[in-house]
């Protein structure tokens, strides 16, 4: 398994902060007006003065939709996963649906289920449960098929029931699929509950945050939220990342 260096967090720590010093250089050196493009010290003293107020909107988009959604919807799409696996029906059905539900627009969605389920929390994790649950179950499914066929003819030539070679074949196998879909169902939780928020929310969240703010023009405000944002996203990810090499150790993408 390849280690951990400190050259894959210097590098783009480094790329990083040169991007950050060329905007502030940029947008200081050209006078661009703050309504177009703030500065990056205009955002973060935006961000140091708002800390109350993004934490509530932390809150009421990240722990009260984001994960929960993210948990419900990852969850349900691996069970239904399984389920198509035992059940042939049920994947030539599921399958060709989860292909259209993918191509439906967040703003088409969003207002239906705001309907549904109210202006609180509850629609946006709705939200996200419908925007992580189809990239789960065809991710899932995809990895219970990754195990060779020399292998499940040598488990059954041990006398092993279909749970057994699930449990102590197929799902290891499947791994690395499975974290794939966890990866990418962990932006579009962030992005289905911030979208959600435009379309009806209490006066709190990410998402109403920024389209007040963008109608005041307070665009560093926005920035600040979208900060906000973005360093969730990446620590979500990266804590995926992380258990991904522990439990999926062996695969020859981690080799020296």
């Amino acid at each position: 398994m390849r280690k951990w260096q400190v050259s894959d967090i210097l590098y783009p720590a480094l790329f990083g902060l040169g991007v950050l010093v060329f905007w502030q250089a940029v947008v200081k050196g050209f006078d661009v007006p703050a309504v177009l493009l703030p500065a990056p010290s205009d955002i973060a003293t935006k961000f140091m003065s708002s800390l109350p107020i993004l934490w509530v909107d932390f809150v009421q988009t990240v722990i009260r939709a984001v994960i929960p959604g993210w948990i419900i919807g990852s969850l349900s799409g691996f069970l239904v996963a399984i389920l198509c696996d035992r059940i042939p029906f049920l994947r030539r059905g599921l399958l060709p649906l989860g292909n259209l539900v993918a191509a439906l627009p967040i703003v088409g969605v969003a207002p239906i289920l705001v309907m549904w389920f109210g202006f609180d929390w509850h629609s946006k994790a709705a939200m996200v449960v419908v925007m992580t649950f189809f990239p789960m179950l065809i991710n899932a499914v995809a990895g219970l098929q990754a195990s060779g066929h020399l292998e499940r003819d040598l488990m059954q030539s041990y006398g092993s029931s279909w749970w057994q070679t699930l449990v102590k074949l197929r799902l290891p196998a499947a791994m690395p699929f499975i974290f794939n879909a966890l990866k990418i169902n962990s932006t579009l939780a962030m992005i289905g509950a911030i979208v959600a928020e435009f379309f009806g929310t209490p006066i709190m969240g990410m998402g109403f945050r920024i389209s007040t703010e963008v109608g005041r023009l307070g665009l560093d405000m926005v920035w600040a939220e979208i900060a906000v944002a973005a360093i969730t996203g990446s620590a979500f990810y990266g804590l995926l990342v992380f258990l991904e090499r522990r439990v999926t150790f062996w695969h020859p993408s981690y080799r020296k």
